[in-house]
């Protein structure tokens, strides 16, 4: 078996490559004498290129190869190196790859928001029930979620921002948004029905009367990170996609929140005198 041994000599003992070679050392001879021979007698010594430094991660030696990616998304940029690598790289018997940095950040992120995210959506829910008291409403209250996310995707589609970990979090604050302002809505509607108004004069009365609030919270809320939706200096692409999520979802939240979400309520609200 091989065994790679590291040496580092003193500086006088490794001058050059003759030099290594007429190093002395001890050999057994007859009748337990120890005979200096040349290290040369015993070993082949020739100049090769080698690490300049040997780097160890549990207890294994690894070499990092590093590259940025600039005007492209990171997800498509390792996807095509990884299908190019697994047909022109054939890796040495006992090594493997591993795909870290950015990268792995990126995937360690996905993976906790595929848990928040549900999570969140379940925490939701349980406060309008608790709100509302009606599955009905809470259901009703909910679907502005699904509405919203179209105006963050469409936003993303038009600039051309790759979804990320930043977006996801902007679509996590938009579905606040259109939550509280769902809740505005059919509370007003709740309201005037318990007063001993009719259904669809209950519908567009809570439309003229909430008009100003839904209007007032989407224009702050869009218009609070528009600044930073239009940013393109150092260190943008991480405020950006969240920032565009948002801009465009309360772009297009007060359609969804006055105009939809009313016909919804006046076709499946259970709400009576």
């Amino acid at each position: 078996r091989h065994f790679p041994i590291i040496v580092r000599l003193a500086p006088e003992y490794r001058r050059s490559a003759e030099a290594i070679q007429n190093l002395r050392i001890g050999a057994p001879g007859p009748n337990g004498t120890v005979t200096q021979i040349p290290l040369s007698e015993v070993a082949t010594i020739s100049l090769v290129s080698g690490a300049a430094y040997i780097y160890r991660e549990q207890q294994e030696r690894y070499l990092p190869i590093k590259f940025s990616v600039r005007e492209r998304d990171l997800g498509s940029a390792i996807r095509e190196a990884q299908d190019k690598i697994a047909e022109q790289v054939q890796l040495p018997p006992g090594s493997h790859m591993e795909w870290v940095g950015e990268f792995g950040n990126l995937q360690d992120a996905i993976r906790r928001l595929s848990i928040v995210v549900p999570i969140s959506l379940a925490l939701i829910g349980v406060l309008l029930w608790f709100n509302f008291g009606s599955m009905t409403d809470t259901l009703l209250a909910m679907s502005v979620i699904p509405m919203a996310i179209f105006g963050g995707v469409l936003g993303l589609l038009i600039s051309g921002t790759a979804f990320s970990v930043s977006a996801a979090i902007g679509f996590i604050a938009l579905f606040g948004i259109a939550v509280m302002d769902g809740i505005i809505i059919l509370s007003q509607f709740n309201q005037l029905i318990e007063e001993g108004m009719d259904r669809m004069s209950a519908v567009v009365r809570t439309g003229e009367l909430q008009l100003r609030p839904v209007l007032m919270t989407c224009v702050v809320a869009g218009v609070g990170l528009l600044p930073a939706a239009l940013s393109e200096g150092i260190g943008s692409q991480v405020q950006k996609p969240l920032a565009v999520v948002v801009v465009t979802g309360m772009m297009l939240a007060p359609v969804v929140i006055l105009v939809t979400l009313p016909v919804l309520i006046s076709f499946f609200s259970r709400r009576a005198r």
